[in-house]
C-alpha cells in the first residue's frame, strides 16, 4: 500500500495479481512450464510475473485466459450502464 495511504497502489495489484496467477496455476498442478506452454506466453516471462508482477497485458490476459478467467477482466472496464444490464441478463 502507498506511504500515506490506506489505498493500494498499481505496484500492489500487480504483486497481488502475480500471486493469484501462481496460487491457480499450482491449483491446477502446472509448473511455470506447464503455463508457458499453455498460454504461448515464453517462460520467462511467467517466471518474471510470478516474481515481480511485470507483464505485458496482452500476456497477462493470454494467461487469465488459460486459467479460464478472461471474462472478468472482459467486464471489468465496462461503463455503469453496461454492467448494470449485464447483471440483469446474467441472473436469469
Amino acid at each position: 500500500m502507498g506511504k500515506y495511504s490506506i489505498n493500494k497502489l498499481p505496484s500492489d495489484i500487480l504483486t497481488s495479481t502475480a500471486k493469484n496467477v501462481a496460487a491457480l496455476r499450482k491449483e491446477l498442478n502446472w509448473t511455470q512450464q506447464d503455463l508457458a506452454e499453455k498460454s504461448g506466453v515464453s517462460y520467462g516471462s511467467i517466471k518474471r510475473f510470478e516474481r515481480s508482477g511485470q507483464i505485458s497485458f496482452e500476456s497477462l490476459l493470454k494467461i487469465v485466459e488459460v486459467l479460464n478467467r478472461l471474462t472478468e477482466f472482459e467486464t471489468l472496464l465496462l461503463p455503469k450502464d453496461d454492467q448494470r444490464l449485464k447483471k440483469l441478463f446474467k441472473s436469469h
